[in-house]
């Protein structure tokens, strides 16, 4: 019974032990006897037990690769240092596996040859300026010397250039000054911006002024007009009732039918009147006769006066 239950145990072990599941974005490179048998991809796997070996986990994922600062030297000869960041995917697992030793120490030693080799054909101002151009060069070389190796390189990226101490202090003097320039230029193009608001103010209240001075003469003349012409008809209305009240007196005495003493009374008032005036002479008629004629003469005045 203790033999059974061992070679139990030991059956349910190596069963155990041949089962395999590959994981998602996984690739198993499954050798036996030492040699290249199959390459598994995601799901379950049965492998002979003590004669099939797992031999590399594959990750497909994109990888990134960040490598050190390099030296390279430009086509004016100035030494600087570059790191680089590498972007790329495994696409052929039995490739990677059996390709080349150190997968990643070949891809910094080609990516920092690469590199050197694109930068000794430009100038200081070139490799600083021409990033993407970078780029694409060296993506481009490395993908193509990395196909055998399975490795597929999808992109890379210069992560810093460092230029020598004292090209660094020259060029940060520069953009100092570039800064200083653009400061100086936004200042004056400020100054004279609100120079001009200014003088477009000063003309639009100059404008304004004179048209409020033009309203107000306007106003002021319209009331001038308006004034002369309330006192021309108030003194025409006063003559008209003068005129009015002169005419209502003859009527109403018209209508009285005054006798000759009343005509008489009247002439004497009359001629006070007249005393109280500047003559320094008085005619007075003779008689009252004459003064009674005079009331007649005034009677028939009015008469006249009443037919007009």
């Amino acid at each position: 019974m203790p033999v059974i239950i061992a070679i139990g145990v030991i059956v349910l072990v190596l069963v155990a032990s041949s089962v395999r599941i590959v994981p998602q974005a996984h690739a198993y490179v499954v050798e036996r006897f030492g040699a290249y048998q199959d390459t598994w991809s995601v799901g379950f796997h049965w492998k002979l037990p003590l004669f099939d070996k797992i031999a590399k986990d594959v990750p497909l994922k994109e990888l990134v690769a960040d490598f050190p600062p390099q030296p390279v030297i430009t086509k004016d000869n100035v030494t600087m240092r570059i790191d680089t960041v590498v972007f790329y995917q495994i696409t052929d697992p039995k490739l990677y596996t059996y390709g080349v030793e150190n997968p990643m120490l070949a891809i910094e030693n080609l990516s920092a040859t690469t590199l050197r080799n694109i930068i000794g054909d430009l100038e200081l101002d070139q490799t600083l300026t021409s990033r993407e151009t970078i780029n694409t060069k060296m993506r481009s070389a490395l993908d193509v010397a990395t196909d055998p190796w399975g490795i597929k390189v999808t992109r890379v990226e210069l992560k810093n250039i460092i230029p020598p101490a004292e090209i660094q202090n020259a060029m940060e003097k520069q953009m100092k000054a570039e800064r200083e320039r653009r400061e100086a230029v936004t200042r004056a193009e400020g100054e004279k911006r609100a120079n001009i608001l200014v003088a477009e103010g000063e003309k639009e209240s100059a404008i304004l002024r004179a048209e409020a001075e033009k309203e107000s003469a306007i106003l002021r003349a319209e009331a001038e007009k308006e004034k002369m012409i309330r006192e021309a008809e108030g003194q025409a209305e006063a003559i008209l009732k003068v005129q009015q009240a002169n005419a209502d007196g003859i009527r109403m005495l018209k209508e009285a039918a005054p006798d000759s003493a009343v005509l008489k009374i009247k002439s004497l008032e009359a001629f006070e009147k007249v005393a109280d005036g500047q003559a320094n002479t008085i005619l007075l008629p003779s008689d009252l006769q004459g003064i009674a004629s005079l009331g007649c003469a005034i009677k028939q005045g009015m008469n006249v006066a009443e037919r007009k």
